[in-house]
Parts: structure tokens; C-alpha cells; sequence
């Protein structure tokens, strides 16, 4: 731990992100998303409203979709972390929301693919109602949910 001038305690963590060890030093109430962005230069979780209602900024801890403005990043270590950038084009979800043009602007594209991949691994399976329900955590402004649907069920029924 150190200190500042201003008082402000600080601490390093070690981060395992898309399967690289990263080292941060953070204040005990900065956010995933602040660490992510501002300290590892991974600027595809989206900075939307800060208070987990829109989803923009996801990512998925340990296999589960986070909205990384809600989990601070003292809680991270020890967990696997993955972005969009950790996909690196290859998930399936990637080319079936091109494919399906399940976007519009692409603000919320990367919060929903985070989703979205988390769904196709842990319920390969999954009914139109769960999927809906997995959905309903992200928000898209430009209204690209039929697309997303698509996408969605393109991946599902190849499982």
C-alpha cells in the first residue's frame, strides 16, 4: 500500500484479464470498468450510465457477465476476466451479430456480445425464454433487439 499527497490510500493488484497478468494500482473505490479502461487500455467495456442499468459495460468474470461498473476492482484479483478484446474476433456470437447486422451505433454491441457469449457457454440450450431473460440485462438505445434475437438464436441452435 501507498499514499498520496492527498490522503488517498492506494494498493496493487494483480489482474488476470483475457488470460494476461496485468498489475494495477487502484484506490479501494475504483471500479472494473476505470481499471480496465484508464489503466489497461481496454476501451471495449463502454462507459454508459455508471449504475448497471444499461449494460454497455460488460464483460464476464470467471464465466459469468458482470457489468464492470458495479464491481470494484479490489475484487478482482484471483478472477479470470475476459473483454470483447479477449474474444479476438473468433466467438461465434461475433460473426453471427455481423451477420444478423445486429447493430446499429455498436455503443451497446460489446456489453451484449459479452452476454450473449456467456449464454451460448454456460446454456448452449437455452429457451427463448431464458435467452430473453439473459437479454433483458443490456439496453440498446438505437432498438437492434430483433437483430440481437437473431444473433442470439443462430448460436443457440448450432449448440
Amino acid at each position: 500500500m501507498s499514499g498520496s499527497g492527498s490522503g488517498t490510500i492506494k494498493s496493487e493488484i494483480e489482474l488476470v484479464v483475457n488470460d494476461k497478468r496485468h498489475h494495477a494500482v487502484i484506490r479501494s473505490a475504483d471500479t472494473l470498468l476505470r481499471v480496465l479502461r484508464e489503466q489497461l487500455g481496454l476501451t471495449g467495456a463502454k462507459e454508459g450510465c455508471e449504475n448497471g442499468d444499461c449494460g454497455a459495460c460488460t464483460v464476464n468474470v470467471d464465466g459469468v457477465p458482470i457489468k464492470s461498473c458495479l464491481m470494484l476492482a479490489i475484487e478482482a484479483p484471483g478472477c479470470s476476466i475476459t473483454t470483447i478484446e479477449g474474444l479476438g474476433g473468433d466467438a461465434p456470437i461475433q460473426k453471427a451479430f455481423v451477420e444478423q447486422f445486429a447493430f446499429q451505433c455498436g455503443f451497446c454491441t460489446p456489453g451484449y456480445i459479452m452476454v450473449a457469449h456467456a449464454l451460448t457457454k454456460q446454456c448452449p440450450h437455452a429457451s427463448e425464454d431464458v435467452m430473453q431473460r439473459w437479454l433483458q440485462s443490456n439496453i440498446c438505445r438505437c432498438t437492434s433487439y430483433e437483430e440481437i434475437g437473431k444473433a442470439v438464436r443462430s448460436v443457440l441452435s448450432q449448440k
